[in-house]
């Protein structure tokens, strides 16, 4: 099956409530109708409160899996099916899970052609739109993360494109790998080692597998 972007989702204005007072935040987002142009840091209409964690060159779109929604409304225990751009998407894909995918991945998507960057690093923010601070700790142990892109070639993008693997880096190293080797328990250091020559590593991701990698050394001696 071709993988597809479902939905186009932008944000629109919202506000989270956080120690007392309202914290300003893009993660509300919606469907957008038509063709969507998308630019080098981000999709035209979209708006990225807090650049630390979204948005500019290498976090331009966030893409998440419309196969995870059954998951999570069990988990939050939802009736209905959770709507595109809940997770503050503005990708919401079919057919592109975190073990399909690797870092540096290439697809042409409309007139565009992005590439994985990194998967999500989830913020306080995830947990306050959700109503609960215990969440980001299950959202990160699910490894149901999703991913970001950055853009190689501006274009448009719109709701029923074909998501079309353009490009694959040697060496590949899968996103659901990449997320087991951050964040999970027990890691062996081979593993790192390995991911540490995988292809299209940025610098911030190579930075934190060596510092997980010499904890690991610490530890054993």
């Amino acid at each position: 099956m071709t993988p597809r972007l479902l939905s186009v989702n932008l944000a629109v204005p919202g506000r989270l409530r956080a120690r007392g007072r309202d914290v300003p935040s893009g993660i509300f987002k919606e469907p957008a109708a038509g063709r969507i142009p998308l630019h080098r840091e981000s999709l035209e209409g979209d708006v990225q409160v807090d650049r630390r964690y979204h948005g500019g060159p290498e976090k331009a779109v966030y893409a998440y899996s419309s196969e995870h929604n059954a998951y999570w409304s069990r988990e939050l225990g939802r009736d209905e099916p959770l709507p595109p751009g809940y997770f503050g998407e503005n990708f919401t894909t079919r057919g592109l899970l975190e073990d399909d995918v690797a870092l540096g991945d290439a697809f042409r998507i409309g007139t565009a052609r992005v590439q994985i960057t990194t998967p999500r690093s989830p913020c306080f923010k995830l947990g306050l739109r959700v109503g609960s601070a215990r969440f980001l700790k299950a959202f990160l142990a699910s490894g149901r993360l999703g991913f970001y892109l950055r853009v190689l070639q501006e274009g448009d993008v719109g709701a029923g494109d074909a998501i079309e693997r353009i490009d694959r880096v040697p060496n590949p190293l899968k996103i659901s790998d990449l997320i087991r080797l951050l964040y999970f328990h027990p890691v062996e250091p081979s593993s790192l080692e390995r991911a540490l020559e995988a292809g299209a590593l940025g610098a911030g991701l190579r930075r934190q597998l060596q510092e997980r990698l010499g904890s690991l050394h610490a530890e054993l001696f």
